[in-house]
């Protein structure tokens, strides 16, 4: 069955559609949903390592306008959706501590939650409720995002194929770690962050 299940991901990942469904969920990662895009980008450059670079470019272009529409929920729409998103993350008492952080250090705060595993979604709302500079706020998601994902497709470009072959060969070992670490880095957002 996992190996069904991999094969089935792997042609997915190098279906036509993919490009569209890996904007898609960029988008939504970078406004509302909770998975982060890297789970469909880091099957689809293994599958189609030719494509690393366009491949991260737009995930990187689509994860930016789901960061502006982010921006737009916590500016126009924080007390009915923005609010409801933080409290469903569980980061609406956290929330109070970022608003202050923003006057002096908005331009980091974007940047340390686009390369790290806090949730874009958070910042991107709490900057638009914060009135960060909007070009501020676009500046510094292009350069995280950016370098997140370029950054993760150049070392699947580099490191591809071993990658793969080990996935391929220890299918369940991978299959247990994947899983515990992104349980793992759910609790310690969550309880940690």
């Amino acid at each position: 069955m996992l190996r069904s299940l991999y094969d089935w991901t792997m042609g997915l990942a190098a279906h036509r559609n993919a490009m569209a469904a890996l904007s898609a969920i960029a988008f939504a990662e970078a406004s509302f949903f909770p998975l982060p895009a890297d789970l469909l980008l880091i099957p689809m450059v293994i599958a189609a390592r030719e494509k690393a670079w366009r491949i991260a470019l737009v995930c990187t272009i689509a994860s930016v306008i789901g960061g502006v529409f982010g921006y737009g929920i916590g500016y126009f729409l924080y007390e009915t959706l923005g609010r409801w998103l933080l409290e469903l993350y569980g980061y609406a008492e956290q929330f109070a501590k970022y608003q202050l952080l923003y006057n002096k250090w908005g331009f980091w705060i974007v940047m340390v939650g686009g390369l790290t595993p806090l949730p874009y979604k958070v910042v991107t709302i709490a900057s638009g409720l914060a009135r960060q500079d909007i070009f501020i706020f676009v500046l510094g998601s292009v350069t995280s995002r950016g370098l997140r994902y370029f950054v993760v497709a150049a070392l699947l470009w580099q490191f591809g194929p071993p990658i793969r072959d080990w996935i391929e060969r220890r299918l369940g070992l991978a299959a247990t770690l994947f899983v515990v670490l992104l349980i793992g880095g759910f609790v310690l957002i969550r309880y940690v962050v």
